[in-house]
């Protein structure tokens, strides 16, 4: 009798255990914080705030101002030595790869910068240039206030954390954000054609 109450609790257990599974893993489509976020974006598309930043060359601009167009962004820090420099990289091959959409005002390229006490807009223009900034088509900016930040980074899903040596860690990845001011898709860093593809896709008439 024992052995029979001990099975049958184990199979209660498992029973338990599988449902808590399904529904933390989105009936096991996602495993992970970040494909659980993905899926998200895609399902309910969140409209990113319309906050002001102010650019590379100090001017200022809106995120409603950029309705629209389709936006490809990305969060950085300029003192950053590891994936920001990744980054900055893709999307110089982006502007090389989209310069026509980019050109026609149809698509811009934003970095936005989650250090804006230190990314000045002399130092985010200094970002650029370390990619051979083309000089069209890639705005990067800062949020000025830290409600705006947090803000941003909640919506976008960027988590930045303190290190020791006074820098952060995050996470990386391109956000898609539609004509209407929703992000709609995010994307893995490391290959840019993908990103490419994404927004040739939806350009077409």
């Amino acid at each position: 009798m024992s052995i029979l109450r001990t099975a049958l609790a184990s199979c209660l257990l498992l029973v338990l255990g599988g449902a808590v599974l399904t529904a933390a893993t989105d009936n096991f489509h996602a495993f992970t914080t970040e494909t659980a976020r993905r899926l998200a974006v895609q399902r309910h598309p969140p409209t990113v705030p319309a906050v002001p930043l102010e650019t590379q060359s100090g001017a200022q601009l809106n995120l409603a101002d950029l309705r629209g167009k389709w936006l490809l962004v990305d969060f950085v820090y300029t003192r950053c030595i590891s994936w920001c420099l990744v980054q900055g990289g893709e999307f110089a091959q982006l502007q090389d790869r989209l310069a026509e959409p980019l050109a026609q005002g149809r698509l811009l390229l934003l970095s936005i910068s989650f250090d804006p006490a230190h990314d000045t807009p002399a130092e985010l223009a200094a970002y650029q240039q370390r990619f051979h900034n083309r000089g069209a088509g890639w705005v990067a900016a800062r949020p000025l206030r830290a409600g705006d930040l947090q803000a941003l980074l909640h919506t976008f899903g960027v988590t930045v954390v303190p290190d020791t040596f006074g820098g952060y860690v995050h996470n990386t990845a391109i956000a898609v954000v539609d004509p209407r001011g929703r992000l709609v898709q995010i994307l893995d860093m490391g290959n840019p054609e993908a990103a490419a593809k994404v927004v040739l896709r939806n350009l077409q008439p």
